[in-house]
């Protein structure tokens, strides 16, 4: 077994980017659509009467599942690069990630990182600085990520912000990567290390919420406002991804009792 199996429970289902309205330069489109080129999602663009312009609508067989400004998606994904993130300039209290992309969850995906592609693999950085994000807003329960290599946390600025920050908190840090750098013990996250495949390949993100406690006084149990989520990539061949993310409950914890049992 591996983490590769979680691959085939990803919707097959195909949903479209469509830019209505639009008003801004063509190399926002461009770039855009080369960020979805030879995905489950075609992005095109059409006059939408009584849709303000420059509005991005997510639609699966005809329904519209999400909107958001065309110009959330360039601030996003379009006009940056993964540097903002490595190096910290955009952190886990800065991304605001528009619903389009939002509402992507379990489609699987095929991208691919630099030298193939300067815009497709941000992607999954943007999905896991918003899972880290949540985390952190929620201050409580289970967060697991993969790394390939433990040194990324010390490498890259931003991601050691990130982890120190959720390491503030009452959320349970688990990281797991190949065993080439050891944190501090001021550092309070969890340590798993290992050499297999899933070490070597795997990229995950995942954060449950821990469950409120029960109010015996009060007519209904409180609910927490954090939803399971998480994302899988697994590195098929040098520098590209298969993968998908997930608020799917039942699957967020399927992923989350093998990485606790197999990592």
């Amino acid at each position: 077994m591996s983490l590769k199996r979680f691959l085939d429970r990803a919707d097959e289902s195909r949903r479209s980017l469509l830019v209505a309205n639009r008003s801004s330069p063509d190399p926002i489109l461009n770039v855009l659509e080369a960020t979805f080129d030879d995905q489950p999602v075609r992005v095109s663009e059409r006059a939408v009467p009584d849709v303000e312009t420059d509005t991005v609508l997510l639609v699966e067989d005809g329904e519209v599942l999400a909107t958001s400004p065309l110009s959330a998606l360039r601030d996003t994904i379009v006009t940056v690069n993964s540097d903002l993130y490595r190096t910290g300039a955009m952190g886990i209290d800065d991304l605001d990630m528009p619903a389009v992309l939002e509402r992507l969850d379990d489609v699987r995906f095929t991208l691919r990182g630099y030298p193939k592609s300067n815009t497709e693999k941000l992607l999954l950085v943007v999905v896991s600085r918003y899972i880290e994000g949540i985390a952190w807003q929620a201050g409580h329960g289970r967060h697991r990520a993969s790394f390939q290599y433990l040194s990324r946390i010390k490498d890259e600025r931003g991601t050691r912000r990130v982890y120190e920050r959720l390491a503030e908190t009452d959320v349970d840090v688990h990281v797991y990567g190949r065993p080439d750098w050891v944190p501090s013990e001021r550092f309070d996250v969890t340590t798993h290390v290992g050499h297999d495949a899933d070490f070597r390949d795997s990229w995950v993100v995942l954060f449950r919420p821990r469950p409120p406690t029960p109010d015996a006084n009060a007519p209904d149990s409180p609910s927490t406002d954090h939803d399971p989520v998480a994302l899988l990539a697994i590195e098929t061949e040098p520098h590209v991804w298969e993968g998908f993310w997930t608020f799917d409950q039942s699957l967020v914890a399927d992923l989350d009792a093998y990485v606790a049992r197999e990592l």
